[in-house]
């Protein structure tokens, strides 16, 4: 029963948080809420909750990697390390030395047409993962720069709402003031009137 007397209650909220957020975002973006796009609006609903905006990279996907992401970021980490040139380079010194200098029968003699295959279908191999990483980065940059112009947007809307704060109390602390000021001339002025009586009766 006390369900459909709440409801009206949680519409209203509802429609007064609406407002205010029609309101805010005339005041901070100069447009009407429904003109917002998804990142002014997430940033105007965090700034009106008073919630934190700040968030790991992929934490809004769950910031799982599948196997082959996994598996593509340690291969361009690895093949772009200095441990991976220098165990290349011991390679390729180990087999041409072998084929030139130790071996009777060289398995792959000069011009070495079988290292150049092998050279070249790790290359082939190669490149496609190191670009798959180089995405997955890139979509990772994307994303801290998207989410960085959200904190700073929001920032910039919570100081100029502070601004708004202080001015507020600004003009209240000075309408008092005037407020007292008056009420202290007017004092002043009634206490003027009535010694000037108080001279004229005794004339």
């Amino acid at each position: 029963m006390k369900a459909p007397e709440d409801r009206p209650k949680a519409d209203g909220m509802s429609e007064e948080l609406h407002s205010d957020l029609r309101h805010a975002a005339r005041r901070w973006f100069g447009k009407e809420i429904d003109a917002l796009n998804e990142a002014e609006s997430r940033v105007l609903r965090n700034a009106k909750h008073r919630s934190v905006l700040a968030r790991r990279p992929f934490e809004q996907n769950g910031g799982s990697q599948t196997f082959g992401e996994r598996l593509a970021d340690q291969v361009a980490t690895f093949g772009g390390s200095w441990t991976f040139i220098i165990l290349f380079g011991v390679f390729l010194v180990l087999w041409t030395g072998a084929n030139v200098w130790l071996l009777s029968q060289p398995f792959d003699p000069y011009p070495f047409i079988f290292l150049n295959l092998m050279l070249s279908m790790v290359a082939a191999l190669q490149a496609p993962i190191i670009m798959m990483s180089q995405n997955r980065q890139a979509l990772k940059d994307r994303e801290n720069a998207a989410l960085d112009y959200e904190v700073n947007l929001k920032a910039e809307i919570e100081i100029m709402a502070l601004h708004d704060k202080l001015d507020a109390m600004r003009e209240e602390h000075l309408a008092g003031l005037f407020a007292q000021q008056k009420e202290q001339i007017d004092l002043l002025t009634r206490l003027l009137a009535e010694r000037g009586g108080d001279r004229k009766n005794d004339s």
